[in-house]
Formats: structure tokens, sequence, C-alpha cells
């Protein structure tokens, strides 16, 4: 314990005090001696940085208690033990120190937008670093809360956003099923030599897919943008 205080430029008190608060998860035990590791020293340093960055220790242990029952990177990736990434994502996914998280969302990162985050599958844990699933997500939400937009609503829309960009999702993937079967194209004329299972269809046609979204939702704007300038 003395050393990883000394380490961790603390006291062996304040040490204490931080165990007692369960702000760091318990020692490996051998009989009667407690071994600190690595893990525990990380910890520590979080604790000063977010100290540092306005939390208090109250915070700290709700933000500590959020991350420990949140989601594992293997978990938000759909990954087994010994599983390889997908390749088939085009998202690249951001790994944070609390402290890196604090920095994005200055001010915003409260036990309830965590945990909202959490149950969003925005972010996983993986040991004492955070995981964003999309770098594109992440820059795109700090840059709104940059605007003033609060994190919470920033969200709430991720949240409503993904209901509908799910519909759609499946609006193609139905006419995908549908009319590039392997049933469909046998008999087409232009049936490729080998049939691409649905699962190869959707991703080969992917860019169409996000390109009528992205025109229909630039559309869209576009009529919102109008309406509010002749209102």
């Amino acid at each position: 314990m003395e050393e990883l205080a000394r380490k961790a430029g603390i006291t062996v008190r304040t040490l204490r005090f931080y165990r007692e608060r369960k702000l760091l998860p318990p020692p490996r035990r051998e009989g009667r001696i407690a071994w600190y590791d690595d893990r525990h020293l990380a910890r520590l340093r979080t604790i000063a940085a977010l100290l540092e960055r306005g939390h208090t220790l109250n915070g700290i242990a709700d933000l500590a208690s959020t991350f420990e029952s949140g989601r594992d990177v293997g978990e938000l990736f759909g990954l087994g033990e010994d599983a390889a990434p997908a390749t088939w994502t085009e998202e690249t996914p951001v790994r944070l120190t609390p402290e890196d998280l604090a920095d994005y969302f200055a001010g915003e990162v409260t036990t309830e937008n965590l945990a909202t985050a959490l149950d969003l599958g925005y972010l996983a844990i993986d040991g004492e670093e955070i995981v964003h699933i999309s770098r594109r997500l992440l820059d795109v939400s700090a840059a709104l809360v940059r605007e003033g937009v609060p994190l919470a609503a920033v969200l709430q829309a991720g949240r409503e956003v993904r209901e509908h960009t799910t519909a759609m999702a499946e609006i193609f993937a139905t006419m995908v099923r549908r009319h590039l079967s392997e049933e469909a194209t046998s008999d087409a004329p232009t049936a490729p030599a080998t049939p691409a299972t649905p699962a190869a269809a959707l991703e080969r046609l992917r860019p169409l897919a996000k390109s009528v979204v992205e025109a229909e939702l630039s559309m869209a704007l576009d009529r919102l943008i109008r309406a509010e300038k002749d209102a």
C-alpha cells in the first residue's frame, strides 16, 4: 500500500480513504497480504485527473460505479473472448481514459449521461479505458456540446435517430432480400455466376443506401431551412 501511494503521489491515509469510499477495486489477496497492480495505479491517477477537472469524490464514485456496471468491449462489438473484431463495420472505435472523456465534454460527464451512453452502446469499458464505438459520433457529439447543446439532449436525439435509421436500414435490407436473394438472382438476365448472400449484397450495396439517406436528409433540411426563412 505504501508503494502504491508513493507512485500515485498521495498519502497512505488518502489511499485508505479512497478504498473506504470504494473508489478503488479491491486488491488481490494472498493470505494477509494485499497486492496492488497497475490497474489500481491507473485508477488513482484517473481520480486525481478528475479532481483537477472539478469533479467531486461523490461524483467520481458514481462515475466509477457506472463504468463498472457498463458493457465490456466484447459485448459492445458482439465478440467472444477469442473472436476477431468485425471487418464489416465502417466505424472506427476510439479508446479514451475517463479524463479524456471529461475533456471532450467539459462539465457534461455526469452519471446520468454516462449511463445513457452505455445503454445506447456508444461506450464500453475495457479495463481502465473507455471505448467509444464511433469516432464520427464522438466528434459530432463533442461539436454539438461546444455549440451549447447539452449532452443529455444530444444523447436523446441519438436515441431517436437510431430508431429511424434502424427502420430505414430494415427497409433497404428487406428490398435486398426480396429482389436480390439467391432465388431471385438465379433467374435474372444479369445474374452473377455465384449469387451473393443477403449479407454480402447488403455490404456491397451499402454505399447506395447511405447516399439515399444522405440525400433525403439534406433535402429535408432544405425544406426546414426554407420554412424558417419564410416564417
